[in-house]
């Protein structure tokens, strides 16, 4: 596989493993935008308050709350896992994964690092969400276990492969009528 400034080329589309959700959470992120606009458009027109400059603030505004909600698109191949927000993508060598924390802060991420210092931080809800992507991650996160070369987050990596299979099992059993 070629390499370019330390990160893998992208494999063939069908190698590629990406999140199922973000085209209908894209969806969400412009319907409730939209929305917005709608209201606000409304409201001032009701009130007989509606200027272009005031249609032109309105409409920034939804375009904001959209920006704010569109969540980044994660693809993962052999090698790679990517993730891809409004202003850029953010890419880890998967197979040489040094560190994997949870990030401080509200909403729980998982922050993955490789050799080469690049970082990404990823949903741990996409991945319960997309056994695809999970297993592409969990198959580098093997072998660089055994390599050694992961010096931090195999803790971190379990309690979230523990969390999946839980996940997994639980529907397995719902589907099954044993629950």
């Amino acid at each position: 596989m070629q390499r370019h400034i330390g990160l893998r080329w992208p494999s063939p589309p069908g190698m590629t493993a990406h999140d199922h959700g973000w085209a209908a959470d894209l969806r969400f992120a412009v319907h409730c935008a939209v929305a917005l606009l709608g209201l606000l458009l409304a409201v001032d027109a009701a009130a007989r308050h509606l200027t272009w400059p005031r249609a032109l603030l309105w409409t920034g505004l939804a375009a904001l709350l959209c920006a704010v909600l569109v969540p980044p698109r994660v693809r993962a191949g052999a090698g790679w896992l990517s993730s891809r927000g409004l202003l850029h993508e953010r890419t880890v060598c998967t197979d040489r994964l040094v560190s994997a924390r949870w990030s401080d802060g509200i909403a729980q991420r998982l922050v993955l690092r490789d050799a080469d210092g690049h970082r990404v931080e990823v949903d741990p809800e996409v991945l319960l969400a997309n056994p695809a992507l999970w297993h592409r991650l969990d198959e580098d996160v093997r072998g660089c276990v055994e390599r050694g070369t992961l010096r931090c987050g195999v803790t971190a990596l379990r309690q979230l492969a523990d969390r999946i299979d839980r996940r997994h099992a639980r529907a397995v059993f719902t589907a099954s009528g044993l629950e």
